[in-house]
């Protein structure tokens, strides 16, 4: 067998990939190059990164907003307001509660929106009806005001702290309705039962360490359910002709009762008074007795003829009584006449 050594010379001399590849020395050159050039440029885009990434921890605290660092999660401080910084993320973040924001939270119904002149809300009957100490049921609707007192017990106790505030004031609202009668939760309770409700929501908040300060409890809408509202609506008014009923007697006793006490007055004086003159009468007559009963026993006959004497003057002296008279002369034989018929019809017409 002969081989060409010169063709094969000839190819062994020839570029790879044919005439058109690529040449080896011009890669070479070509990578020192860019292995001379881009290794600065990769460290200065690693240091803007760097840079960016601690930046990241810079923030700032409004006026009406406390921070919270959390570190790896956990809590860690606390910052006033204005700029802060922390370590970057993952080691730590920050929060920023409203501690001077008065939240509000809605029990029995819930806001949809609100125009000029009118308020949209949706009822929630789970939440609102609710049983009182008479065994009535009655819709109870209220709001909850509230600010933050400790960021960190907000933050890291509760879980959902809208929820949970709502929850536990519809629960305290269901305990105080149920210890007072349906009239006093209608009418004239409503601001004892407010009261009473702010007191143990912030009891059972500040237990379970919720860093939240109750500022009000406001009773909205409270009312009998639908179903009943037209019989409550007739107990109300019966309720009001009972009081109309009982001011109308009150008004007539106090006309009454000033009169019928003057009467009274009237003549319990006059009673005394007559008491009065017939006491100083009898003690006229008695002593005005005693004194002729003493001339009386000086001399007997001379008193009986002088009392006989004056009491006959007095008889006869008397212009309006009739007398009739009559002689001993005429007491005979003959029986007297006395005209006692004409005396009647005289006497009657008088009268």
């Amino acid at each position: 067998m002969n081989w060409d050594w010169e063709k094969l010379q000839q190819r062994r001399q020839r570029p790879p990939g044919g005439p058109n590849g690529p040449n080896l020395g011009d890669l070479n050159v070509n990578f020192d190059r860019f292995k001379n050039f881009g290794f600065p440029g990769w460290k200065i885009l690693l240091g803007v990164l760097v840079l960016l990434w601690l930046a990241s921890g810079i923030y700032i605290v409004g006026p009406d907003e406390v921070g919270v660092v959390k570190r790896f999660g956990a809590y860690s401080s606390q910052t006033e307001p204005g700029p802060h910084y922390h370590w970057p993320a993952p080691f730590e973040s920050v929060l920023k509660p409203q501690v001077t924001k008065v939240h509000r939270v809605e029990v029995g119904f819930m806001s949809l929106g609100r125009s000029e002149f009118t308020q949209n809300s949706r009822l929630t009957p789970e939440e609102s009806l609710m049983l009182t100490g008479d065994e009535n049921i009655v819709d109870v609707q209220f709001i909850v005001q509230y600010k933050i007192k400790d960021p960190a017990k907000y933050l890291f106790n509760l879980k959902g702290q809208e929820n949970t505030v709502k929850s536990v004031a519809e629960a305290a609202m269901r305990e105080v309705v149920g210890y007072n009668k349906i009239d006093a939760v209608l009418t004239t309770g409503k601001l004892e039962i407010q009261n009473e409700c702010r007191l143990q929501l912030q009891s059972i908040l500040d237990k379970y360490e919720c860093g939240i300060n109750v500022l009000a409890v406001q009773l909205q809408d409270v009312h009998p359910p639908k179903e009943v509202i037209d019989a409550f609506k007739d107990v109300a008014s019966a309720r009001e002709d009972k009081s109309r009923f009982i001011n109308e007697a009150d008004a007539y006793r106090n006309d009454l009762m000033p009169k019928a006490r003057g009467q009274a007055a009237v003549l319990i004086n006059q009673a005394a008074a007559y008491k009065e003159t017939r006491i100083r009468v009898a003690k006229g007559e008695a002593d005005k007795f005693l004194s002729v009963l003493r001339e009386y026993n000086k001399a007997k006959d001379v008193t009986r003829k002088r009392l006989y004497l004056e009491t006959m003057e007095k008889i006869l002296s008397n212009p309006d009584m009739e007398k009739v008279i009559i002689s001993d002369d005429a007491a005979g034989s003959v029986l007297p006449y006395l005209p006692l018929d004409r005396r009647q019809k005289i006497e009657g017409g008088k009268k």
